[in-house]
């Protein structure tokens, strides 16, 4: 029998997306939700609650919204289904509660599924430890399409946790400097830096810096399709069946470590 993918906000742009990405995997939509007082038409059948999706599916996959994460995570736990969770600018509140419910499920959580992008958190990560921070600034440049909500997007912010990784401490501990502005004094000497751009419908380019006195190092993944989130979240999906309880990202499901 094929698996059975639930798709919260299955007639938005990433869920149409997605459930074409299952069933070219070999995997069955089971059928999705629809935002609040939306109209829009989907072919697969609509549930009308996170709850009673979560009840029919093997696997659920949500790019909605932070707002609704904490719902969709409590519904899958308690429906006892995997959940891969895609939606960025969750604070901290929303990311409690999905590692709460990821202590009764299996839970992907991931800033971005494309595999590049993931290979490029571990390549972040080796380079910020091997590279000094007294002698080389890090700084990430992103660029979005001119709909996106939430800046620096949470593909940045990973990557600026794997930089501080790197060097052996946190984002929040390390400090981050963005939208400089005016006479805002030199750079601090450690912190990690962010500009976020905006426009036109760019899907996703992110750039990766480490300039020191002498040499600079760029690192860029640019994406040019979501369908490759899609490809990466319905991997993800598959690759949760079976799977104990507890939070993973995209390089567990990668074998990346």
């Amino acid at each position: 029998m094929a698996t059975r993918i639930g798709i919260p906000g299955i007639a938005g742009r990433m869920g149409r997306l997605l459930a074409e990405e299952a069933l070219a995997a070999g995997a069955a939509v089971s059928g999705g939700t629809l935002r609040d007082g939306s109209a829009a038409s989907t072919p697969y059948p609509v549930l009308p609650d996170a709850a009673a999706l979560m009840a029919c599916s093997d696997v659920a996959i949500d790019f909605t919204h932070a707002s609704t994460a904490p719902l969709h995570a409590e519904a899958a736990a308690a429906a006892g289904t995997p959940l891969v969770l895609g939606t960025s600018g969750l604070d901290a509140a929303q990311e409690a509660a999905v590692a709460a419910a990821a202590k009764r499920v299996p839970i992907v959580y991931a800033a971005n599924f494309a595999p590049g992008v993931n290979l490029l958190f571990a390549l972040a990560e080796r380079m910020a430890a091997a590279l000094p921070a007294e002698q080389y600034d890090a700084e990430i440049v992103e660029m979005h399409h001119r709909q996106k909500v939430d800046a620096p997007s949470g593909t940045a912010i990973a990557l600026g946790r794997a930089v501080a990784r790197g060097r052996g401490t946190t984002l929040e501990a390390a400090g981050r400097e963005s939208g400089r502005d005016g006479h805002t004094g030199p750079r601090s000497t450690g912190t990690i830096g962010f500009a976020a751009l905006r426009g036109g419908q760019v899907v996703g380019d992110h750039t990766l810096l480490f300039a020191a006195g002498s040499e600079q190092i760029a690192l860029t993944h640019r994406s040019f399709d979501r369908r490759v989130y899609a490809t990466g979240a319905v991997r993800a999906a598959l690759w949760l069946l079976g799977r104990e309880p507890g939070l993973y990202d995209m390089g567990d499901v990668l074998g990346l470590g």
